[in-house]
Order: C-alpha cells, then sequence, then structure tokens
C-alpha cells in the first residue's frame, strides 16, 4: 500500500485508507442488508414485528435514520486513524475499529437471522467494551477520530439495554408473541 507524508507522518495514502474503510464498511453494510426486518425479508420482518418489544423500543425509521450517522462516524474516524503514522497505538485502534465494524454485520446474523437472542445481547455489550476501548485508543492518536466513535458507544449502551429486554420478554423467540 502506498504511503503519503502527513504533517512530517507516514500514514496510508487517501485512496488507500478509503479503500480499506469501504470495505470494511462495505462489508458489514452487506451482511445488516442481508438480514434486514424489512419487505425484501419477509420472514424475518414478520418475525421481528411478532416479538414482545419494550414501550421505549423506536419507530422503524428511527433505526434507519440513526445507524447511518453511526456508522459514517465510524467510517470517518476509522480513516483518520489509517492516515495516521503507524504505531501501536494507532494499531491497536484501527484493530478495534476493524472489529466493531465487523461486529455490526455479525450482530444482526445473530439477532435477526438466527434468533439467538441472549447471544446477540451478550454481542451487544462485548461491543460496548470494545467499542469504549476503540474510542481510548482513538484518543491517543486522533481525538476527532475518537469522537466519533462516541455516538457508536452511546447508540450501543440503548441497543444493548433494548436487546436485553427483548430477550427476557421473548424466552423462545421462536414461538410467536400473542
Amino acid at each position: 500500500m502506498s504511503l503519503a507524508v502527513r504533517d512530517g507522518k507516514a500514514g496510508l495514502s487517501p485512496l488507500a485508507a478509503a479503500s480499506i474503510v469501504a470495505a470494511a464498511m462495505g462489508v458489514s453494510a452487506l451482511l445488516g442488508r442481508r438480514n434486514a426486518p424489512d419487505p425484501s425479508h419477509p420472514n424475518i420482518r414478520r418475525w421481528y414485528k411478532r416479538l414482545d418489544k419494550p414501550a421505549f423500543t423506536p419507530p422503524d425509521p428511527v433505526f434507519g435514520a440513526v445507524w447511518p450517522i453511526v456508522e459514517s462516524g465510524l467510517a470517518i474516524g476509522g480513516y483518520r486513524l489509517l492516515r495516521r503514522h503507524p504505531s501501536d497505538g494507532r494499531n491497536l485502534g484501527v484493530a478495534l475499529w476493524l472489529l466493531n465494524t465487523g461486529m455490526i454485520g455479525g450482530w444482526t446474523e445473530l439477532f435477526f437471522r438466527k434468533r439467538e437472542l441472549g447471544a446477540s445481547t451478550l454481542a451487544s455489550g462485548a461491543m460496548i467494551a470494545t467499542g469504549v476501548g476503540y474510542v481510548a485508543a482513538a484518543t491517543k492518536v486522533d481525538r476527532p477520530a475518537a469522537a466519533l466513535g462516541l455516538p457508536f458507544v452511546a447508540w450501543l449502551g440503548f441497543a444493548t439495554l433494548l436487546a436485553e429486554q427483548v430477550w427476557q420478554r421473548n424466552p423462545d423467540p421462536n414461538v410467536p408473541a400473542s
């Protein structure tokens, strides 16, 4: 991969960094899309609609509005880190960024396709921990990249609470709620 000099520090070129971000976010988005509870996946949609959900569950369009914002912040943050000079701190931040990006798509597989509500709740909790780790690592290398990860961590806090409530209310997710 090509290197560029920016502020006297070598990092990935804009094209290389953008390519990595596009690939990572694209794979995660494709996996998420494969499992979306929308009209193109009627069985998943029907199952999701039948789940007993808490009153604080946002309407479906809220999820559709929030995730692109959260993922855009992660994409820009990942790009910024990839452009920084390779160091242990930068590499840790990039590794945690890649892990979190992959876990987004993986979570949809657990929750929507496999209907593993307990496992998806645990995965969501793990994503909070790795998200906080990403923000902490990025803070030492690129504060704007770290700040762009904060909405991800905040949304995961809410999403984990929601996932836990759905899990508790639906002990057997394969039995339709009445």
